[in-house]
């Protein structure tokens, strides 16, 4: 196994910068990400917010080089802790994923194999990146499993998946991604399909393991209140870009670019929101992406669209809070 650099703490964990991904397809590529650049640090949690459509997990497939044959990446930088992952081998590939970075997918009983045993999918990336044996093994997915909250751990082992609630299923999709220690966790909606309570749970479980690890975390979503309670900093992403990136307290608080503006609005607040009352909307439809794309693609959906609107919109910048607008400062 190839040698492991070490990190230095001062730089980001990952560094995304002009990452593209086009999907080949009958009428032309269809181009799913388009130029997106972010950075994740460790103990930080970057939120990926957007529409179902916009790219959020497309672009996390791209980091972890699982996307679909029919999909080609490039990218200005693409690196982990300092490794030109646009380099790396498939072997290298497949040494870094699993171990130092690790995703949790969206849906866990398609995610886990449901002809294998829990101890059997837990242990499987230990065994292959760390060794140490069967033993150790089971012993660090009983440890994680109880770290996750779950009564029993041992036991669990022996079960199938559909033996388990949905609940329970996503805290064994969060053990095995924190089996070998990642650097970076990638969780893409990891709450969707449950219920709230057990949403809130995730949440929380979610947010103490990357306190107390201090791992580096990318969390995709659709859920602003989600955001709200989680984000360090927040990347809104519409039609395959990011049009808005900055701490979730400055995005929230002072929303530079319509589109989220828009997703704002549709947020009911306890206290401002009259009982009954009509949240916000954002009218029409995501544009199509196939082909060559111009100018701004919110245009069409946006209340403040100038004629301006129609060229690629400049990238605007006040610190860390960036925005793509024509516009300085949204009307009240």
């Amino acid at each position: 196994m190839s040698a492991v650099p070490q990190p230095n703490p001062a730089e980001p964990v990952l560094e995304v910068e002009n990452l593209s991904v086009d999907i080949a397809t009958p009428r032309g590529p269809l181009r799913a990400v388009r130029e997106v650049s972010f950075q994740v640090k460790r103990g930080e949690t970057l939120c990926i917010v957007g529409e179902s459509g916009c790219g959020k997990s497309i672009t996390s497939l791209a980091v972890m080089s699982l996307l679909p044959a029919a999909a080609k990446r490039r990218a200005k930088k693409l690196s982990l802790l300092g490794e030109d992952l646009l380099k790396a081998s498939g072997k290298r590939v497949n040494e870094l994923r699993g171990n130092r970075m690790a995703m949790i997918f969206q849906e866990p009983m398609t995610a886990l194999n449901p002809a294998y045993t829990i101890g059997n999918q837990l242990t499987e990336s230990y065994l292959l990146h760390r060794g140490g044996g069967q033993a150790k093994a089971r012993e660090r997915a009983i440890e994680l499993l109880g770290k996750v909250g779950i009564a029993s751990a041992a036991e669990r082992l022996a079960q199938y998946p559909h033996q388990l609630s949905g609940g329970l299923r996503q805290r064994v999709m969060i053990a095995m991604a924190l089996m070998c220690g990642p650097e970076l966790l990638i969780a893409d909606e990891p709450s969707t399909a449950l219920d709230v309570t057990i949403q809130a749970q995730i949440l929380r479980l979610l947010a103490d393991l990357q306190k107390d690890l201090g791992i580096a975390m990318v969390l995709i979503t659709h859920d602003l209140g989600v955001v709200a309670r989680i984000a360090h900093r927040v990347a809104v992403m519409y039609a395959g870009e990011i049009v808005e990136e900055g701490t979730a307290e400055r995005v929230f608080a002072s929303p530079r670019h319509p589109y989220t503006r828009g997703l704002i609005s549709c947020i009911p607040v306890p206290g401002r929101t009259e009982r009954g009352g009509r949240l916000g909307t954002i009218a029409g439809v995501v544009p199509h992406l196939v082909g060559d794309i111009r100018g701004c693609s919110f245009r069409e959906r946006c209340a403040y669209a100038r004629p301006e609107c129609s060229a690629n919109a400049p990238l605007r910048s006040r610190g860390e809070h960036r925005w793509l607008c024509v516009h300085e400062e949204l009307p009240a």
